[in-house]
């Protein structure tokens, strides 16, 4: 399959939404692939979708009276922004490894499948399942006892996370493959009709507008990253007893503020619905109708807040036999073919970064800006939706590095090779290196206006900007 440009990946893009993909041409784009040590296009993928993202802001800036500006990328930067995780070190050391030792591939009687445990209930329940202590040789020595479909079933009956490996031949005919061939890359549905609302007046092309981030591990959380680079003022809220990864806390809170609050509770679920009457985008990564089952669906809060924008993403999109099933970015790797091909023929690997879920962040805040000049021009409330999966088929599609090189035997890009893409942050973790923001934009470069900060640091509340 040959290589997609990265201006005709952003076309691709912008046509998904509903824009002129000629526009492509607009942001001024240089390099190519092979940048990092795989076949897959990354470079172009994260040049591509960032620059759909500096278009939208750019389009929202226009709409506030600003002037039009130069949107640059290359594929180098494009490449980093897919694993910024990386990159990140506190008071001059790594960020903590937070994967769990069971966690990854394993093989079974027919093949491989990949664990996921990176959270003590789905760790617990593995074990369960398997029978043995929390020890990479007690799981392995079980799992050899399996077929992966019979474990990926069993699984899949207690809710968790585990996937077996498919080649691309595979998962093509799976029937949830066929589903999440079936709907765009990223999904804008007016909701309902209400009033324009004109972009307040700001200095930034965000300035003003309120995103709750009810999002988890990366893809959701990267939207909100995203959105507080041009901006918006970007409350997560976490529940005080659910469980997290920290250095992916500190990977995706750069510009946010945190809080706390525990929806079993009357108290949380009124201080919820007092956040949502004042704000201007709604993102969530919970399963398809997790949410709506509680009355926090895109059609409740748009009855609520008319003009809301609602962001959902998931792992393998609203429809298909999978729609309810946990998934996160290495397992639709690992189920998608993507791991196989990459690691042929010595075994499954994942790709150098988890582009899956940086891609789809990204796609959520490009594709919130798109709605945010909808409901300035025409008014009205406004569904985005995008998937991991939907994501995979599109990198998959973009094609491949071909040549006599094998791009896998490159060197990996290290931190002392993007020194010049690094900056430094005060946090109260300790001092934070990190790369920056990567896109760039002539008049209002994306910044960040506040350093991350654990969760339930802030109160649940909106910032006075009076």
């Amino acid at each position: 399959m040959p290589a997609t440009s990265p201006e005709a990946a952003l076309g691709q893009i912008l046509d998904a939404v509903g824009i002129d993909a000629a526009r492509a041409h607009e942001a001024r784009i240089v390099g190519t692939d092979p940048i990092l040590p795989t076949r897959f296009l990354m470079g172009t993928a994260g040049t591509a979708v960032l620059s759909a993202v500096g278009l939208a802001a750019a389009d929202l800036w226009k709409l506030r009276g600003g002037d039009d500006q130069i949107i640059d990328m290359d594929a180098r930067r494009g490449a980093l922004a897919l694993r910024t995780s990386k990159y990140l070190r506190v008071d001059g050391r790594p960020a903590e490894d937070y994967w769990d030792p069971i966690s990854g591939f394993h093989q079974t009687n027919d093949g491989w499948v990949q664990l996921h445990c990176q959270f003590p209930h789905f760790r617990d329940g593995v074990l369960k399942v398997l029978g043995c202590a929390h020890d990479r040789d007690a799981v392995t020595a079980e799992l050899v006892k399996w077929s992966g479909q019979a474990l990926e079933d069993r699984m899949a009956e207690e809710a968790l996370p585990v996937f077996r490996m498919r080649s691309h031949d595979e998962w093509h005919a799976h029937p949830q493959a066929k589903a999440v061939g079936a709907p765009p890359l990223i999904d804008i549905i007016k909701l309902g009709d209400s009033p324009p609302e004109p972009m307040p007046v700001d200095a930034r092309p965000l300035g003003g507008i309120k995103v709750l981030d009810l999002t988890r591990v990366i893809a959701g959380p990267m939207t909100g990253r995203t959105l507080a680079e041009h901006g918006a003022d970007v409350l997560r809220i976490s529940g005080p007893h659910l469980p997290f990864t920290e250095p992916l806390v500190m990977d995706t809170g750069h510009g946010k503020r945190a809080a706390y609050i525990d929806l079993r509770e009357d108290i949380g679920q009124g201080q919820l619905m007092d956040l949502v009457r004042g704000a201007d985008v709604f993102s969530q990564s919970y399963r398809p109708g997790t949410l709506a089952g509680r009355g926090y669906g895109p059609e409740e809060l748009a009855e609520i807040r008319p003009g809301l924008i609602y962001v959902t993403l998931s792992a393998w999109s609203h429809a298909g036999p999978w729609a309810n099933r946990r998934g996160y970015d290495s397992l639709v790797q690992c189920a998608t073919g993507i791991a196989d091909e990459n690691g042929a023929p010595e075994g499954p690997k994942h790709l150098p970064g988890q582009a899956l879920d940086y891609i789809t962040g990204y796609l959520g805040a490009f594709g919130a800006m798109v709605a945010l000049s909808r409901r300035a021009r025409d008014g009205g409330s406004y569904l985005v939706r995008l998937s991991l999966a939907q994501t995979a088929t599109w990198l998959n599609r973009l094609g491949r590095m071909d040549g006599s090189t094998d791009p896998r035997k490159r060197a990996d890009l290290e931190r002392d090779d993007i020194l010049d893409l690094l900056m430094e942050t005060d946090t109260p973790w300790g001092r934070m290196e990190h790369l920056g923001p990567v896109l760039g934009m002539s008049l209002t470069p994306p910044t960040w206006e506040r350093p991350a900060v654990p969760l339930g640091t802030h109160p649940p509340e909106w910032m006075d900007i009076n």
